[in-house]
């Protein structure tokens, strides 16, 4: 784990109703990987200047593997799961769930679904946690969260070309519409499946619209 020594910003930026919003994988880190001393240096800079949040796909675990101990406290703003786990100047404001949206008989039908769907896939290399569970999101990937970066690397060519997640994801649309689910491709092994709704915008509920002129996303990629 990573222990950065990095004061919480306590006090108030030059220019508190301009908000950035930053992403986790392939912006502040190469994916899944540790956020270097010289990108905190600028965060820690650019909060003096505009007020800073930190919004991720991945759980709050995982941030703090990426980008230190503590991450929820440092910045004014910090959302992991796509905000449905909410910090606000340190202090938790919410929890949300998929399992209590969508019910467990549903989770079960997914899960099912999905993994049979896979092992009928026929794809150069599988290794493991091919279906992450999230409080707020199902991750899925087809070669399998375990692989390792040049595995994670080759793999994204072949999806590109062969469009796995792609067909993954039309075949799911059909099978689960009845849900109003939401299929997010992004990053380079996997997708997301959640509630419709429940994407990065969802954290835009915790930023009161009176309190910031401009509000901006920085992130590396979304297909769709």
């Amino acid at each position: 784990l990573l222990f950065f020594l990095f004061p919480p910003t306590t006090t108030e930026p030059e220019n508190p109703r301009i908000c950035a919003l930053f992403d986790v994988d392939g912006t502040l880190t190469i994916p899944r990987g540790e956020v270097t001393p010289e990108m905190m240096d600028f965060m820690t800079s650019l909060s003096k200047k505009i007020t800073v949040g930190i919004v991720g796909g991945s759980d709050l675990p995982k941030q703090e593997e990426q980008l230190g101990v503590g991450i929820a406290k440092v910045f004014p703003y910090n959302f992991s799961q796509n905000g449905l786990v909410a910090y606000k100047n340190g202090d938790l404001l919410e929890i949300q769930t998929i399992s209590k949206h969508l019910g467990e008989d549903n989770i079960k039908r997914l899960v099912n679904w999905v993994m049979k769907y896979l092992s009928d896939l026929d794809i150069p290399v599988k290794r493991g946690t091919f279906v992450e569970f999230r409080s707020g999101m199902f991750n899925i990937s087809p070669i399998g969260r375990n692989c390792s970066r040049e595995e994670r690397n080759d793999y994204e060519k072949f999806d590109l070309e062969h469009n796995i997640r792609t067909t993954m994801v039309a075949a799911m649309k059909e099978e689960f519409a009845d849900l109003n689910l939401t299929y997010s491709i992004g990053g380079q092994i996997s997708f997301d499946v959640f509630p419709a709704g429940w994407d990065k915008t969802y954290c835009l509920r915790f930023l009161e619209e009176g309190d910031f002129d401009e509000i901006h996303f920085f992130g590396d990629k979304t297909f769709e």
